[in-house]
């Protein structure tokens, strides 16, 4: 194979609290037997337990990134650098490609950078769920971890045990747990809590997730359904009014009477919709505790603070905004899988290659040549 001077960058995370990073030795390997020069950013694995010494001996080297690289990968939409106080597309040179984590509709500012410096810009926030796309899903690789940390985080707050205990001390009823929201982070938040022993009910708008639900021995709060309620894709969209007013009468019943309750509802693209209103919080049990996976988005709680544990009437509330992140060896093991996937899908012997009828590519692509391509945003200006 002919080799590429195509520089793969991989940059070390802006955020203090970021512990993930794009990469492996394992996938650098994998860039450069494919063609490519990768540079990393000094300390790019720190948080995920990766020396510098391990990407250079995969063939990496250790270098500046922003004005070499013509590939950046990161995990979250770009932003002001602390070290340097300029936007990070702004540290981009003029035509490189961006692909990273990005919720368009809330990053329309970032979206006119790339504009103006004509930088690629991918999200994998719109990878679409389909089958050939699997192996690039970001959203459900970090959500699988987001789900299982979610219920050890609540049962490490909760003042009470998960299962029923018979002692000599008396019985230890188990406690309650219920999740709002069957994707995958809450697949995996009920299998985590039927591990740990406790009763475990679970609400979603779609119809076709209450038999995985009852499958792992969860019961589905049954309220009839939105026909509407989910996207061809299987990602749930907003449900209508008279459903929501219908699901959020029932929830509340069975919330009242939680010990844990886990949120995971996001709807692509969008603000994560309000499920517990300040009332709801207020009918729980002081000692009680929930954990907003949706709080990267606005929260499913109203009382939500993000990345802190704010108590409210008594009741527990996490925010934090990055749960994969307090697990980064393995998040970033299946992070840098999934986005070397992508890497591989938009480029052919080393080499970018954007083709317009791919439908990965298509889905993803927001900017390319100063302009705004996706379906999606077109719109704004």
């Amino acid at each position: 194979m002919e080799k590429s001077s195509l520089v793969i960058g991989i940059i070390k995370e802006v955020i203090s609290t970021e512990t993930r990073v794009a990469a492996t030795p394992k996938t650098v390997k994998s860039m450069t037997k494919n063609g490519f020069k990768v540079i990393v950013e000094a300390g790019a694995g720190s948080g995920s337990y990766t020396s510098d010494k391990e990407y250079e001996q995969a063939g990496a080297k250790i270098g500046e990134v922003y004005n070499s690289a013509d590939i950046v990968l990161g995990i979250n939409t770009p932003q002001i650098h602390p070290k340097t106080s300029k936007h990070q597309i702004d540290m981009l040179k003029d035509g490189a490609c961006w692909i990273s984590m990005l919720v368009p509709d809330l990053e329309l500012e970032t979206i006119k950078k790339c504009v103006k410096k004509k930088i690629t810009l991918f999200s994998l926030n719109l990878i679409p769920r389909i089958s050939r796309a699997q192996s690039m899903d970001v959203l459900s690789s970090q959500s699988n971890i987001a789900g299982y940390k979610a219920v050890i985080m609540g049962a490490n707050e909760l003042g009470k045990l998960f299962p029923l205990m018979m002692t000599a001390a008396g019985t230890i009823h188990p406690a309650k747990v219920v999740i709002l929201g069957a994707g995958v982070a809450g697949l995996q938040a009920i299998a985590t809590a039927q591990r740990l022993g406790s009763k475990v009910e679970v609400s979603d708008v779609r119809p076709e997730v209450k038999e995985q639900v009852e499958s792992l021995g969860a019961q589905f709060i049954d309220v009839g359904f939105d026909k509407n309620a989910s996207d061809k894709q299987g990602y749930a969209k907003q449900a209508s009014k008279e459903y929501l007013k219908k699901q959020t009468e029932e929830v509340k019943k069975r919330i009242a009477n939680a010990d844990v309750v886990i949120t995971t509802a996001l709807v692509a693209g969008k603000k994560a919709p309000v499920l517990i209103t300040e009332d709801m919080v207020k009918s729980m049990s002081h000692g009680s505790v929930i954990v907003d996976l949706a709080a990267v988005q606005g929260g499913n709680c109203a009382l939500t603070e993000p990345n802190k544990i704010v108590v409210k009437n008594g009741v527990k509330i996490i925010g934090y905004t990055n749960i994969p992140g307090t697990v980064p060896i393995h998040s970033t093991q299946m992070f840098s899988s999934n986005i070397l996937a992508f890497l591989l899908n938009i480029t052919k012997e080393g080499k970018l290659n954007i083709d317009n009828e791919d439908y990965i590519t298509s889905s993803t692509l927001i900017t390319k040549d100063g302009k705004i391509v996706n379906e999606k945003i077109r719109g704004y200006k």
